[in-house]
């Protein structure tokens, strides 16, 4: 599968590779105001390599450990979809699965570069749709009828780039430079009637198709996107279920993450401003950016 080219910046010549103490990341989940069950999940996560010592003869105090070396940093969202339990379970699933099957891709880390750079987006889209398949196939097998579906929006930075696989109309963002930018294209009808020229933005927001997905992990059909991107020293990603993006509009987002001093400060404000606005879903928020040293 082809990847995206990145369209959003030039960069300029990183510094180093950021160390774990220069990541501020940090997300949460809510059910909102109105929904009794929650059906959204996350995850944010560091893959690492690391030495397991397995027999030795130095004493058991000696010291050995060292601090493993941050291979790539994960963090994913998925909203389920679906009645009786099936899309919690959905994207419960999605995220745990998918999670796994990108750990035990470790090879593919070590071939980012322009070289391996595609094949690592395979590894991602062979991800997604091998949990679509196991969705389906437990749709099919399931006597209650549930329905097993989720969106999936997941982020991989390998610096200094990234790679953004997305299903569905959980979104992507990043703010750079004063500017906010919707990373991910929103895969539901109402975007697919805008893209025709049949529908204006403002008046897809505002029909019965704005929260109609044409592509979902579990559903009908899975259409994964991979867009690789270049990271940026000070760069904060933002990634969201569309409980937040239903009650918070980019403006108030980007005055959000304008005055950001923490991910966790910013994740709990623009919670409030979800839940201020009408909280009618689950809204899940990971805020993740790299802190400038100042060396």
């Amino acid at each position: 599968m082809p990847i995206l080219p990145n369209a959003f910046w030039t960069p300029t010549t990183p510094l180093r590779k950021p160390r774990d103490e220069d990541i501020d990341v940090y997300g949460l989940t809510h059910p909102g105001k109105l929904r009794k069950e929650n059906q959204d999940h996350f995850l944010i996560a560091s893959l690492s390599k690391r030495m397991e010592v397995e027999r030795t003869s130095l004493p058991r105090d000696a010291e050995l450990a060292v601090k493993p070396e941050r291979l790539a940093s994960l963090a994913m969202v998925a909203d389920g979809i679906g009645k009786g339990g099936g899309g919690e379970e959905a994207s419960r699933v999605a995220v745990h699965d998918i999670a796994e099957y990108v750990a035990r891709a470790t090879s593919a880390f070590y071939g980012w570069d322009a070289e391996g750079s595609e094949a690592f987006a395979d590894v991602l889209t062979e991800a997604a749709l091998h949990c679509h398949v196991g969705l389906q196939e437990r749709a099919a097998n399931d006597p209650d009828r549930k329905q097993y579906g989720t969106t999936l929006t997941l982020w991989v930075g390998l610096w200094p780039h990234a790679y953004l696989l997305h299903v569905g109309d959980s979104r992507a963002y990043m703010y750079r430079d004063g500017q906010l930018t919707q990373i991910s294209r929103d895969q539901t009808m109402a975007q697919d009637l805008v893209d025709q020229g049949v529908l204006t933005r403002t008046g897809a927001n505002n029909s019965r198709w704005a929260h109609v997905l044409s592509s979902a992990i579990g559903g009908s059909e899975a259409a994964p996107t991979v867009t690789r991107l270049t990271r940026e020293w000070g760069s904060v990603i933002l990634l969201c279920s569309d409980g937040l993006t239903k009650h918070v509009s980019d403006e108030r987002i980007a005055e959000r993450l304008a005055s950001l001093k923490s991910a966790k400060q910013t994740c709990d404000e623009l919670l409030q401003d979800a839940l201020d606005g009408g909280g009618s879903d689950n809204i899940t928020i990971i805020i993740g950016r790299t802190i400038k040293p100042t060396e």
